[in-house]
């Protein structure tokens, strides 16, 4: 049997209602979740190198601190200026204070540079719980310390602003050696408890209503890759204001499928592959325009990225980036969005016009309007 993409059957229904739609909610009825293109953040949460932490870094490690010179503001902020997918990493510390007392700080106090601001002075890391960690020992400073944190800094914003697109979060799971130091302290592995955990974590801070979850989009499907390759991912009328939680790390995806087949009762899209039952999801950071696009006329969701390492930044080297804005990936990542140019050259990545969402130009549906994906003036709902 073939199958029709669900994309070329919604240009004949969306062209002939929306020439003339003049509101949201009319256009928010024929254009779909994986229609639009947003621009996310690498490693959202990082805020950088305290002084003296990054004068030893430098030297001790050129090359990576060449390419982790980069920092960002606190995720709500990153949002008012418009970026809609953020990525954190979390390490699991289910008793505390496995993360709490980097390394580098009394490296610093041995070379006899002068003291850092405190980098967990309310002694968040002690506390149990998920917490949001670059590079163990090396690089702790994040604007939310713990998972739970982040995610109620998220909400709050996304409950302030209730009719913006979907927010897209990025987990990535970090287990073992993450750190370049040879006796840094590593991070437990994952069991099928601890991906429980996450999901539970997730739930105590957004009720299910807020979030976009597999099953929703399963429905009575057999497979959630059957559903969105053959009925579609669900309308922005239906998503719009909500968040949806992607897991990065291709890896890990069988533990977090055990048990739950094609994601049944889970909070997380994975990443995964065509073909594969739980494919709804895929990352491409290095894919060209060409392989993206092929996915997202498909149906897929794809996350990919602009730029690595600084390097973009710092040669303004705007190829990719260029590429990447007229292809169909519906998220693109950079450690340099718009309200966060490169120091060096002025490099940033962002839509045009500075707009948090567009429509996709190559999914999109014909008459699909930029302009009413998320206006500029969104009411503030009550807490």
């Amino acid at each position: 049997m073939r199958i029709v993409p669900v994309a070329a059957l919604l240009v004949v229904l969306f062209s002939s209602s929306v020439a003339d739609a003049q509101s949201q909610s009319t256009q928010d009825r024929h254009v779909r979740l994986n229609q639009i293109q947003v621009i996310g953040t690498h490693n959202s949460y990082n805020t950088g190198f305290a002084p003296s932490e990054a004068k030893y870094f430098a030297q001790q490690y050129p090359k990576a601190y060449r390419g982790l010179e980069y920092h960002h503001q606190p995720l709500a902020a990153q949002l008012s200026a418009g970026v809609r997918q953020l990525e954190l990493d979390i390490v699991a510390d289910p008793k505390g204070g496995r993360f709490a007392h980097p390394r580098i700080v009394e490296i610093t106090q041995q070379q006899g540079l002068p003291a850092d601001p405190d980098f967990d002075p309310t002694h968040e890391m002690d506390k149990p719980g998920f917490k949001v960690v670059h590079l163990g020992d090396l690089n702790e400073r994040s604007s939310c310390q713990r998972f739970v944190v982040c995610l109620q800094d998220i909400r709050a914003w996304s409950r302030a602003h209730p009719r913006h697109v979907p927010l897209f979060v990025l987990v990535e799971d970090k287990q073992g050696k993450i750190s370049q130091l040879p006796d840094a302290i590593e991070a437990e592995p994952w069991t099928a408890e601890t991906w429980d955990a996450l999901d539970r974590e997730i739930l105590s801070v957004f009720p299910r209503k807020e979030i976009l979850t597999p099953d929703q989009v399963r429905g009575k499907d057999q497979t959630l890759e059957h559903a969105i390759l053959n009925r579609g991912w669900p309308t922005l009328g239906k998503v719009r204001g909500k968040v949806v939680f992607l897991l990065y790390m291709k890896r890990s995806a069988p533990a977090y499928l055990a048990g739950h087949p094609s994601l049944h009762g889970r909070v997380l899209f994975t990443n995964s592959d065509p073909g594969q039952a739980d494919a709804a999801f895929v990352e491409r950071d290095n894919g060209t325009p060409a392989v993206i696009d092929s996915l997202v006329k498909a149906g897929y969701l794809v996350r990919t990225r602009s730029d690595f390492n600084t390097d973009a930044g710092r040669s303004n080297d705007t190829t990719r980036r260029d590429q990447l804005l007229v292809s169909g990936a519906q998220m693109i990542s950079t450690d340099f969005p718009l309200a966060e140019p490169a120091p060096w050259t002025g490099y940033s990545v962002g839509l045009p016009g500075g707009l948090p969402a567009r429509c996709n130009p190559v999914s999109a549906p014909s008459g699909c309007n930029d302009a009413l994906l998320e206006p500029s003036t969104n009411a503030t709902a009550s807490p």
